[in-house]
Order: C-alpha cells, then sequence, then structure tokens
C-alpha cells in the first residue's frame, strides 16, 4: 500500500523504542514513552513544507494519527507539528 500526503501533511516512520533496559529489564509497551522522532517518508505538496524524505525529525508528542502502512507504524502529522530536524 502506498500512501501521499496532501497539502501541509507529512508522513513520518516511528523509530523503533527499546523495549529492555540496560540491566535487562523488559517495559512493556503500555509503560514506554511515546517516541517524538522518526524519518520522513514522504511530504504532501503543500510549498510551506520545508523537510525532505530521508531526514530525522522531531514532531509534538500527540500530534498526528498513527497508521500502518504494510506493517510498519507510520504516523501522518502537520507540518506545523514538526519541531526540528535532526542531524
Amino acid at each position: 500500500m502506498k500512501v501521499s500526503p496532501i497539502g501541509d501533511r507529512v508522513l513520518v516512520k516511528l523509530e523503533e523504542v527499546e523495549e529492555k533496559t540496560a540491566s535487562g529489564i523488559f517495559i512493556p509497551q503500555t509503560a514506554q514513552e511515546k517516541t517524538q522522532t522518526g524519518i520522513v517518508e514522504a511530504v504532501g505538496d503543500d510549498e510551506t513544507i520545508t523537510v525532505k524524505a530521508g531526514q530525522k525529525v522531531m514532531y509534538d508528542k500527540y500530534s498526528g494519527t498513527t497508521i500502518k502502512v504494510d506493517g510498519k507504524d507510520m504516523l501522518l502529522v502537520r507540518m506545523s507539528d514538526i519541531m526540528a530536524v535532526i542531524e
């Protein structure tokens, strides 16, 4: 399945969260912090979008809509919800 964002939307691939601490204790999904970084997969067609596919970005904690694309967790967010590009 291919998802193409429209307007000022950006499709972000969520980063995998470490499920185990350094001491070897496993953390259940319900107790983990929601990840706030990811890789841009696709961008909409709005001129205000300043990120490109492949860039690592930081976004607002409770922003966007989580979707599954080919079994991978993705987040569809507005460009205004992206706070920084991480280099």
